[in-house]
């Protein structure tokens, strides 16, 4: 089997970033691991995508065409993600069958368990398990559901930039791919993606995932929080964020800011450690970890704070771990924050698996 290069696109609402990685012989579980060739970012203006959703088709098609020429990506394909709060992932047992024929199937055998029209969505479904019982042999697996037009909007702004989506993917899938290996794909590990106004929560068991939640907070609400609270513009409020962080006594004339931060902070753990709670409801077992990733991960104090708060290890995900570098790839391209890209090397991994 000859080498595979693939190019994983994350449309965030602060930027679009890609990564190209080349699988040699036998795909992401060959003997070698893949070759990072080329990564890249480009920002947005807010407002061009808002919930996971393309807004501004054509600014963003523009963010796209620029990643494209600054990055010099050589192939048009790409990846994309779709995750927010208008895509439903459930757990479902289904009769078993073989692949195709089960997502043909999916609109006839999940219809009445959705709170949308079937022809409004876009299914998929992804097996973790078969169990036999009185009604025979059954699959057990996620389904994954998500309204078509926050998809298609998405694909409108990636083919406006002359690119051609080959696959759609779900965020939360993506993930986990980019980030369990070594420790972390024997354990049961909690990753919590914060973004800039959605957080993507997956609990997975050896690599296998769980659950997988939405939720509606993310790194701009803290921003938009502060700039309410100290009246002041929104590069100023995301610096005076990161200077006061979570956790950490206040300096002085910072009280405002620090209350601000805390405040949003707090429903934001909350809903997280909810989702914890719920898991450990279910019997599937205990949570060993938590990997953060994501812009939001790196607010100073926030990954102490949630642990604290889940009384569970927090560490920050690296994405990269376990790649090689090609001669291509630049170390500067994300400085200290290589978790931005977990997202578009887990879309990069899952066609080539």
């Amino acid at each position: 089997m000859a080498s595979t290069r693939v190019i994983g696109l994350d449309i965030g609402a602060t930027g679009v970033r890609a990564v190209e990685l080349e699988f040699g012989s036998g795909g992401p579980m060959g003997k070698n691991p893949p070759t990072l060739v080329r990564a890249g970012q480009v920002g947005l203006p807010v407002g061009a995508v808002r919930d996971g959703e393309v807004v501004q088709p054509e600014t963003v098609s523009g963010a796209l065409r620029q990643l494209w020429q600054q990055t010099k990506f050589e192939s048009k394909d790409v990846v994309i993600g779709v995750g927010n709060q208008r895509v439903i992932v459930r757990e479902m047992e289904l009769p078993f069958m073989p692949a195709a024929h089960l997502r043909d199937s999916l609109p006839f055998q999940v219809g009445d368990s959705l709170p949308m029209s079937t022809e409004d969505a876009l299914l998929d479904y992804y097996p973790t398990g078969e169990t036999t019982g009185p009604q025979g042999r059954m699959l057990q697996g996620m389904l994954v559901a998500a309204q078509r037009d926050t998809v298609t909007a998405n694909i409108v702004a990636v083919e406006g930039a002359g690119l051609r989506p080959v696959m759609v993917d779900l965020n939360g899938f993506a993930l986990l791919r980019a980030l369990t290996r070594g420790e972390l794909s024997r354990a049961t590990a909690a990753f919590v993606d914060i973004g800039a106004t959605l957080t993507t929560v997956v609990i997975a068991t050896q690599g296998v995932p769980r659950l997988v939640r939405a939720l509606p907070t993310g790194g701009h609400h803290i921003t938009n929080a502060v700039m309410s609270a100290c009246g002041v513009s929104a590069p100023e409020a995301e610096a005076l964020k990161r200077e006061v962080g979570v956790g950490f006594a206040p300096a002085p004339g910072r009280a405002e800011a620090v209350e601000a931060v805390s405040t949003v902070v707090r429903g934001l753990v909350e809903s997280v450690r909810n989702t914890f709670v719920y898991f450990a409801g279910t019997g599937l077992g205990q949570i060993d970890v938590v990997v953060l990733t994501g812009g939001g991960a790196h607010l100073p104090g926030l990954g102490q704070y949630l642990s604290s708060a889940s009384r569970l290890p927090a560490t920050i995900g690296d994405p990269l771990a376990g790649l090689r570098w090609g001669k291509s790839a630049r170390r500067d391209v994300l400085g200290d924050q290589s978790s931005l890209i977990a997202l578009p090397v887990g879309l990069a991994y899952g066609v080539a698996a």
